[in-house]
């Protein structure tokens, strides 16, 4: 019997019913084969022959336990370095020349997976700003990925869109038993915090922020989920700030605090 036939309609709907509830993401029927294959091996390491099962044994256990264990496989964490480089080209080129030095140029990655896109950033901000005051955040809700960023270790296939001058300053090639990978230079993983956070739910007081990116997220949730998170991070913005999301993406129908200077990219008023 195939992966899918032995993930029920009821079984189904407790995974969607409980992914929505907590994350925001609403799983399709399409889905169904995905949501099986990805916990069909939390069954075995558990020794449970049905999903039922599976997730009661979740659904009861601490929400730091294998309640995050099943969000972490259940969330898609897909990212580069410097994804849609027009936005980085727009910070360097017009944002940054522009910024007053009366505080700390802060920003933060909402989404930020495996760390790629915060590290982008970061090499960004060294590179123009130097050792001038800036910040950067990154966050998700996945804590498995959050720990991966918080190493800023990487296989090297992953790294194509890293410029050249910035693999050679800010990039640390392995050797050894670590050939074949990169390792982010220390100084500037330093200036990079990680933490989780779900965007449904309340944000935690980060403070405010110059430019938030929210990158090819939005695509995954249904337009109430998406009108409260955005509403959330744009009261994270200073007035003026800057939001971007992905090319498939638009704040059309979902919030009309902010306006459009480029496409994907957004100011608040």
């Amino acid at each position: 019997m195939s992966i899918e036939n032995h993930l029920s309609d009821k079984a189904f709907l407790s995974f969607k019913t409980f992914m929505y509830d907590h994350v925001g993401i609403d799983f399709s029927p399409e889905k169904k084969t995905l949501i099986a294959s990805r916990l069909n091996k939390r069954l075995r390491h558990h020794g449970l022959t049905s999903f039922d099962d599976y997730f009661q044994l979740m659904k009861n256990s601490p929400a730091d336990g294998e309640m995050q264990v099943a969000i972490d496989l259940l969330t898609t964490n897909e990212t580069y370095f410097f994804r849609e480089i027009k936005h980085f080209d727009f910070m360097r080129n017009t944002l940054l020349p522009s910024w007053r030095e009366d505080r700390p140029f802060r920003v933060w990655s909402a989404a930020s997976s495996s760390g790629e896109e915060a590290y982008s950033i970061a090499m960004l901000l060294a590179d123009v700003l130097g050792r001038r005051a800036w910040e950067i955040i990154g966050s998700d809700i996945s804590r498995r990925v959050i720990k991966k960023a918080q190493q800023g270790h990487y296989i090297m296939n992953r790294i194509d869109g890293i410029p050249k001058p910035y693999l050679q300053k800010y990039c640390l090639k392995g050797i050894e038993e670590y050939d074949g990978t990169l390792l982010i230079e220390k100084s500037l993983r330093q200036r990079v915090n990680f933490f989780q956070a779900n965007l449904k739910q309340t944000l935690p007081n980060v403070g405010l922020f110059d430019v938030i990116f929210l990158r090819n997220v939005l695509i995954y949730f249904d337009l109430p989920t998406k009108q409260l998170i955005v509403k959330q991070l744009l009261e994270k913005l200073v007035p003026g700030g800057y939001f971007f999301i992905g090319h498939s993406e638009t704040l059309k129908g979902i919030n009309d605090t902010v306006k459009t200077v480029l496409p994907t990219m957004f100011q608040r008023k």
